[in-house]
């Protein structure tokens, strides 16, 4: 019998040629969006930070540690803006309603990054959610203080760790 992590489902890391052009693509939209200008200097000066922003990423992040999975991070970007302005709505709503009942402690979940890059993206991405900040970790575990403990804060941490799950391939990422 093999042992269990000779079981579990290996991600081939990507190729070094697909981890640039991916990432100088979007490095070029992004710079597109920021200039938006059709001047042949500003396209080069684009290319060329372009270039560099690219080389510096591909320093800090080399592409055996993980990628993102383009089409699914697009498609996780509408669900991160609707639960951010959500986040907005529930924090006003708290502080301008006096009844509105507030059961603030303390949540600990385990998560199934283990930690890095991954994680980190996570705990970002959940400090978005309406009532709750990421507070502290603990082994395997990140703590949140929550407005409302009596709300479902664990099911929805579950279900940002499966969203963004979907968006990354990343050699610290759990199978």
């Amino acid at each position: 019998m093999r042992p269990a992590a000779d079981q579990r489902k290996r991600v081939p890391s990507p190729s070094v040629a697909f981890t640039v052009l991916e990432r100088g693509l979007l490095f070029f939209l992004v710079w597109l969006v920021l200039m938006p200008s059709a001047k042949v200097a500003d396209l080069a000066v684009g290319l060329l930070a372009t270039a560099l922003a690219t080389w510096t990423s591909l320093r800090l992040l080399p592409p055996a540690s993980g990628h993102l999975r383009l089409g699914a991070l697009l498609a996780f970007v509408p669900h991160f803006m609707w639960q951010s302005v959500l986040a907005g709505v529930d924090v006003a709503r708290r502080a301008f309603d006096p009844r509105m009942p507030l059961r603030p402690g303390f949540v600990v979940y385990r998560v199934g990054f283990p930690p890095g890059l991954a994680r980190n993206e996570y705990t970002v991405i959940t400090s978005l959610l309406p009532g709750s900040v990421p507070a502290g970790d603990v082994e395997g575990a990140i703590i949140y203080h929550a407005l409302d403990t009596s709300q479902p804060v664990v099911e929805q941490l579950a279900e940002e760790e499966r969203r963004l799950s979907t968006a990354l391939i990343s050699g610290d990422h759990h199978d």
